[in-house]
């Protein structure tokens, strides 16, 4: 949390909050000073936060500090996450009652209409595909147990990057919502596991991972090359029970009015 407040503080311009930019200011964005004092806050006590000394914010003070520091929806959330272990109480999850037998049963019901379906759980592990699910993407089946992961294969297979037409910015997404999956379960070992393997095997994961870059799942357009020919796609998800299952539809792109991003 203490680098997170402090990586949206030194993004925040004064000029956004109405004070003086100043030639002498030695620091980028605002001054912890300044933070504390448009929050309502001890300067000592918020400079305690950005130490990661062991003191808890109440929810009033982390609605206010991101008032301050001009959080997105996303960002507030992680915030939250980080501080208390929860959500806002707007956000709250809900109690774990899928299984992968109905989440299996579900892709098989939905698999005839020619495009890819998949199921994930909250790590990105694939439970669940059609077979056009292995011609767009890959054979999940002949990946091992323990790397049958989206974002793994994402992240480390060469024919992701060929797959893709936006790699980047695709797979960066998915990061941003494994780090916001992975800040609501801090005691899952498997957050842990892949977070160690994907800091080790990729570079990009390492930049991405250490400026806390978060987002959640929204229906958005997605573009890969199948077959030599590019395939545009709408990308819908189905939470299931709790959202610790989720079915990924692809649907023609004309079917949703959702934009890209």
């Amino acid at each position: 949390m203490a680098q997170f407040l402090r990586r949206c503080r030194e993004r925040t311009r004064p000029a956004d909050l109405g004070l003086p930019s100043g030639a002498r200011r030695r620091t980028p964005g605002l001054r912890r000073e300044e933070i504390a004092v448009l929050a309502g806050l001890s300067p000592t006590w918020y400079t305690y936060l950005e130490q990661g000394r062991d003191i808890r914010p109440s929810t009033e003070v982390l609605a206010s500090l991101a008032r301050v520091l001009r959080l997105s929806n996303d960002e507030r959330t992680y915030l939250y996450l980080l501080a208390t272990g929860n959500p806002p109480s707007d956000e709250r999850p809900r109690n774990d009652t899928s299984d992968d037998a109905v989440v299996s049963s579900v892709v098989a019901r939905m698999a005839h209409n020619g495009l890819p379906v998949y199921a994930a759980d909250i790590h990105g592990d694939i439970v669940a595909w059609n077979d056009t699910a292995v011609n767009w993407y890959t054979d999940f089946g002949a990946l091992p147990d323990d790397r049958r992961n989206m974002l793994w294969w994402m992240l480390t297979a060469p024919e992701a990057r060929d797959r893709f037409v936006n790699w980047e910015e695709e797979t960066r997404d998915v990061v941003g919502r494994f780090r916001r999956a992975a800040a609501a379960r801090a005691w899952d070992a498997r957050f842990e596991e892949l977070t160690g393997m994907m800091r080790d095997a990729s570079p990009e994961f390492r930049e991405w991972w250490s400026s806390h870059y978060v987002s959640k799942q929204r229906t958005r357009l997605r573009e890969l090359w199948v077959d030599g020919e590019l395939r545009v796609v709408q990308l819908a998800v189905l939470n299931l029970a709790d959202s610790t299952r989720s079915v990924v539809l692809h649907l023609p792109p004309d079917e949703t009015d959702a934009t890209p991003g």
